[in-house]
């Protein structure tokens, strides 16, 4: 530990991202990326975007973009917010609406960035433990807060709250900001984007890593009424006016255009995670409904350490968490056809022949 660290940095336990190895090829099932590469659209307007104009900054307004998300949601352009990444934009977000020692209220099992990202402003934070199914118990967030933030669908569990639960939500924290966190939507999750015009409370922050194979670009997006979208612009022109580069917007416009392909890409993730979950439940696995582009699952009689060590060993990796309540779970991204029928080989003929399935 540096004696040059801030007292903050010191104390703060950073987020771990999935396991990106550079020394062996792996099948890749731990990141939530998309197994499909974008469309041909999409790789034609980057070539084109990569020319003598990169000696420009790009618009620090992100107009086009922006005009282009706001037709696609039926929007206007004054309700889009563009980012480099939805994690930055969550940032933005816990410095544009939250107060160092406000309380702000999320779920005990989710995306890890809300509990570093509080310890990093200073706010402080109260978990809503899920409930033995790993529901959202919505009630709990009726109760006094200074802000609430929920994944939906839910990471790593995958789980959906329908959109009039949310909207409950809404009504009973009318003078508190409540963020969605729609990183996973596309995958058979509703929206919530049709309460905008209705809520002003509600800011939606959506990806295109994953539903639109742009993770390596990174942009995200956030919408919501445009008083809570300028809270958002001042923090990002406070510390950067250039945040996303120019053929990052490009690609991510043609994204947005290319309805046809985001729809038989999305639909072939869906497919395959259905197909897998009914697979591995014959397997004997627990497996949760799932509405995101990856899997939660437990065996009853191998620990899922165990299964993750096994995987690694075949060249498959996934994601295992060692934190209380979910430690006997793995979550699985959606992988090719070819991908899954592998991991699904490797994880059959290894309980076939494990001594603890020995009857």
């Amino acid at each position: 530990m540096s004696k040059y660290w801030s007292n903050i940095i010191k104390k703060i336990e950073p987020y771990v991202p999935g396991e990106q190895p550079q020394d062996k090829h792996f099948i890749k099932l731990n990141t939530n990326e998309n197994p499909y590469p974008p469309s041909e659209k999409v790789i034609r307007a980057i070539k084109n975007a990569a020319n003598e104009d990169l000696r420009l900054y790009p618009d620090p307004t992100c107009n086009s973009l922006k005009k282009t998300v706001a037709d696609y949601y039926n929007l206007k352009k004054e309700q889009i917010f563009v980012g480099n990444g939805s994690d930055e934009i969550l940032a933005f977000s816990f410095l544009a609406f939250f107060n160092p020692g406000d309380t702000i209220f999320f779920p005990d099992i989710t995306y890890d960035f809300y509990q570093v990202y509080a310890s990093l402003f200073r706010i402080n934070y109260r978990k809503i433990p899920l409930d033995n199914n790993f529901n959202i118990p919505i009630e709990k967030f009726y109760e006094a807060n200074d802000g609430i933030i929920i994944a939906n669908p839910n990471s790593p569990t995958g789980i959906v709250i329908q959109v009039d639960l949310i909207e409950n939500i809404l009504k009973k924290n009318p003078n508190k900001i409540v963020i969605i966190d729609e990183a996973y939507i596309d995958f058979g999750g509703e929206s919530s984007i049709n309460l905008i015009n209705k809520y002003p409370n509600i800011l939606i922050i959506q990806s295109l890593s994953k539903s639109r194979s742009l993770a390596g670009l990174r942009i995200g997006i956030a919408l919501g009424d445009k008083d809570l979208i300028e809270g958002i612009s001042r923090v990002k022109n406070s510390i950067n006016s250039y945040t996303v580069d120019r053929i990052a917007l490009i690609a991510a416009e043609e994204a947005f255009k290319d309805q046809k392909y985001f729809e038989k890409i999305r639909n072939k993730i869906i497919i395959e995670r259905d197909m897998i979950s009914r697979k591995l439940r014959g397997l004997g696995f627990k497996v949760l409904d799932s509405k995101a582009n990856f899997i939660f699952i437990s065996h009853p009689e191998v620990h899922a350490l165990q299964l993750f060590n096994e995987l690694r060993e075949n060249n498959i990796l996934v994601r295992y968490f060692n934190q209380p309540r979910i430690d006997n779970f793995l979550r699985v991204s959606i992988g090719t056809d070819s991908d899954m029928e592998y991991f699904y080989s490797v994880l059959k003929d290894f309980l076939y022949n494990a001594p603890s399935m020995q009857k």
